[in-house]
């Protein structure tokens, strides 16, 4: 290329003597992540969110420019555990750099731990979802102790005593970090501290064991002993935890320091070195007599924390909903402007495949965690949305997360070298996205959990079936993929050993069923063609001639 075509082309000049140029390369990324996500837009309005749109618009702008670099710093920059202060004294304390603080600072000032909890408007829960997927797609990291925040509140419930000693400061819009009594801070954050070394997710298998000392405060009062092999934020300043009384598995809140100010037994014993979500810190911790309250009956521990974990699921499916938008963001605008054999990549046949098969997956994802928020929130008042609710929440937990990794893969690749490069944002994403899936149960856990409810849940199942029986009649490969997915339900044959598939079959029909019913026909005709008539090769960027690739790409792409 000559001197006098980089000019017309806006390419900078090279300076004499120098070797290139800069140029064919994408500008910079910076965006409102919800004002220019149509589809989003489109979902928050539809599951009556509208009215926050204005604030959703703020925190979009935020997501998309401030906090996406700082999300670069608190991962390279990561937290660092300190046992002991100088003089010998045991304090453990985790100690963060600062744009981890200014991070949550915006995130817990948006109300994205607590937003669907102070509203109490309809909407609520899906603006709330929204803030979630918006800040995920800046820096996922610390949306751990978001997370753990918002999802304590209908645990605290179970014990109204404690609840309100700690809610006012789970709901504050204040971030306070401070290592101070629950008392003396303006805000609070939870964490949650459940699994031990010998049993994972099996958490009935515990050995930490729990003895009555005394009633404070209307608040039964227990000593904890014993070990966990993860506890998730530890600088929170309480965690729901389970620990064996003699009636059995119990649930208790367990403080960072006693009613007095004092330090309560809680020891950090290390910070987990792990493959991706690495601005957050994930520790095994000891606790030796520490001082702790009961949350619901002894003995009934599991049901008690069973709605933390619910609202934590329903999280790891908008985080990763997230995180492949962000993916997905990141692909078409490298495609948008970069060139390659006389012309951009987003006109070329076989990316252009590529990144409408990536766009589909990403909306339809987007699509069922949002309908999914639309159920949390009618749970209190529609015993059947709370029935599907119960039931979804496994099925789309499972799928969205399960898809994820390889979603975020395919999404690199199509930056080729420039998306294997960390600043790119790719090798983050794809760093942070398996936790999802392996957090809050596994693949074989939730597909067994799905199999639970099915089982012994008749509500759930007849709300599921009714659901997805409702799409009937609009299109005979939906049809036939349903009758098949309820004929494997009525199935006791190796139930366990094709439960990933049933739990498949039956996230693929809820993804086609809001497809047909929010979304232009184009897009369901795609996931009906694809994903339920097998004209798809499996990977990205096999779908078959006749789908209008070109405009599901123009639809996913952030507007400017």
């Amino acid at each position: 290329m000559t001197d006098q075509s980089l000019k017309a082309a806006g390419s900078p000049q090279p300076l004499p003597g120098a070797t290139h140029a800069v140029f064919n390369q994408a500008p910079p990324l910076e965006a409102n992540l919800f004002t220019g996500d149509h589809a989003l837009v489109d979902a928050v309005d539809g599951f009556g969110g509208g009215w926050a749109f204005e604030h959703l618009s703020d925190y979009g702008a935020k997501t998309g420019g401030p906090l996406m670099a700082l999300g670069f710093d608190a991962n390279r920059y990561t937290p660092e555990l300190v046992t002991h202060d100088r003089y010998g004294n045991r304090i453990d304390e985790v100690r963060f750099h600062p744009s981890y603080h200014a991070i949550m600072a915006e995130g817990i000032g948006a109300g994205v731990h607590a937003f669907a909890w102070n509203e109490r408007r309809p909407g609520a829960m899906v603006a709330r979802s929204a803030l979630v997927y918006l800040h995920c797609q800046a820096e996922a990291g610390t949306m751990c102790p978001m997370t753990m925040t918002f999802a304590v509140a209908p645990a605290l419930a179970a014990e109204p005593a404690v609840a309100r000693n700690w809610m006012p400061g789970v709901l504050s819009r204040d971030y306070d970090p401070r290592p101070l009594p629950a008392a003396e801070k303006r805000g609070l954050t939870l964490g949650m501290a459940m699994t031990e070394k010998q049993g994972g997710s099996d958490v009935r298998a515990n050995t930490s064991r729990a003895v009555r000392v005394g009633h404070e405060d209307g608040q039964e009062v227990y000593e904890i002993t014993g070990h966990k092999w993860f506890c998730s934020a530890p600088m929170s300043d309480a965690f729901l935890t389970l620990a064996q009384t003699e009636a059995g598995l119990t649930c208790f809140l367990l403080p960072r320091r006693r009613p007095d100010g004092s330090r309560n037994a809680v020891h950090l014993q290390r910070l987990k070195d792990k493959l991706g979500n690495r601005s957050n810190a994930s520790s095994e911790i000891e606790t030796r007599g520490a001082w702790a309250v009961r949350v619901g009956p002894e003995g009934r521990g599991v049901r008690t924390i069973i709605e933390m974990v619910h609202h934590t699921r329903l999280d790891c499916a908008l985080g990763s909903a997230g995180l492949m938008r962000q993916a997905l963001t990141q692909a078409i605008h490298h495609a948008r402007h970069r060139q390659a054999f006389g012309k951009r990549l987003v006109d070329q046949p076989a990316m252009v495949n590529v990144l409408a098969d990536l766009a589909l997956e990403q909306e339809a994802a987007m699509r069922m965690v949002m309908r999914l928020s639309q159920a949390f929130e009618a749970r209190s008042s529609e015993p059947q949305e709370a029935a599907f609710a119960r039931i979804a929440t496994a099925i789309v937990k499972y799928w969205v997360c399960k898809r994820a990794p390889g979603f975020v893969y395919e999404a690199m690749e199509c930056l080729g070298g420039n998306g294997y490069v960390e600043d790119s944002g790719l090798p983050r994403l794809y760093r942070e996205v398996p936790v999802n899936a392996i957090w809050e149960g596994s693949g074989n856990v939730i597909a067994l959990d799905v199999l639970r409810a099915l089982g012994r849940e008749p509500a759930a199942r007849e709300a599921l079936v009714a659901h997805l029986t409702r799409s009937r009649g609009q299109d005979s490969r939906y049809d036939a993929h349903l009758d098949a997915t309820l004929r494997a339900l009525g199935s006791n044959d190796e139930m366990e050993f094709r439960a990933r598939r049933l739990v498949g079959d039956l996230a693929v029909a809820l993804a086609g069923a809001e497809l047909m019913e929010r979304t232009p026909q184009s897009l369901a005709e795609a996931w009906f063609a694809s994903r339920l008539a097998g004209d798809h090769g499996g990977l990205y960027g096999t779908l078959a001639p006749g789908v209008d690739a070109a405009a599901i790409v123009e639809r996913a792409a952030v507007a400017a």
